[in-house]
């Protein structure tokens, strides 16, 4: 059985539900989806000062169910405390938003990011740089205005983030579309016949791509820039978290 812990970092509950939803349409036999929402933070990330908040909260989760997962998915499209995690882990801990980039690379030259809120702009263009993939990107396109509701968001906001998708083809050249946050997790599946060129949903690229680590069997790091940091003492974290920076690293060759 291969256990992927889905961790929500915003703290709706219905987005943990789109999320499942998603993911179990394209999970695996033997593999078990463990879905967890953000016990505090945020509704949904959107800034870089959120993405930071939720960042310390990704953490703390992923060291308190330490042993009980095989791979991790941080399932917000910006990644927040993504490469803290693959730190401190020693099981793969995947990103959304990495997770889609980099399958959309496999199906054409330039990708757009589509989503439903301005706000997400600095963050998600912040995010692409991270992993290296600006060269790779034709546009992020995003919706200008307000929504009812978060829950339904993709309901309400489907013609317009089509017709956003349609620009990016017509205008900026991409190739693949991705439309981005965990709100708008198994839209992809209903559209993808109205966009001429292929969408990538995130998460099931994610989980995907989580089954794949699994079955490599990596070890963890014990060079490299993400090899277990020197262990250090900590003040008030939760006791998780504070075992997980005082864990010796792995010796080099071990």
């Amino acid at each position: 059985m291969t256990r992927i812990l889905l961790f929500n970092p915003n703290t709706s509950a219905d987005v943990t539900d789109h999320l499942v939803r998603a993911a179990n349409q394209s999970l695996s036999p033997g593999s078990e989806l463990i879905p967890v929402t953000a016990p505090r933070g945020v509704p949904y990330i959107a800034t870089r000062a959120e993405a930071v908040i939720a960042s310390s909260i990704v953490l703390e989760v992923l060291a308190e169910r330490e042993g009980s997962f095989d791979v991790a998915i941080v399932a917000a499209f910006g990644d927040p405390g993504l490469g803290g995690a693959r730190e401190l882990m020693s099981v793969p801990v995947i990103g959304l938003a990495e997770a889609a980039m980099l399958s959309a690379c496999m199906l054409g030259r330039r990708f757009s990011i589509v989503s439903f809120s301005a706000a997400l702009g600095p963050w998600f263009r912040e995010c692409v740089a991270m992993h290296g993939l600006l060269d790779r990107l034709a546009s992020i396109r995003l919706l200008d205005g307000k929504f009812a509701s978060l829950a339904n968001v993709q309901d309400e906001k489907e013609e317009f983030l089509i017709e956003l998708a349609l620009s990016a083809i017509e205008e900026d050249e991409a190739d693949v579309i991705i439309l981005a946050g965990a709100p708008l997790a198994g839209l992809a599946a209903r559209v993808r016949d109205r966009i001429p060129v292929p969408v990538v949903e995130s998460v099931v690229a994610a989980v995907k791509q989580a089954e794949l680590l699994v079955a490599l069997n990596p070890k963890k790091a014990s060079a490299g820039t993400f090899r277990r940091p020197d262990p250090k003492s900590s003040r008030g974290l939760s006791p998780a978290l504070e075992r997980l920076l005082m864990a010796e690293p792995l010796e080099t060759g071990s």
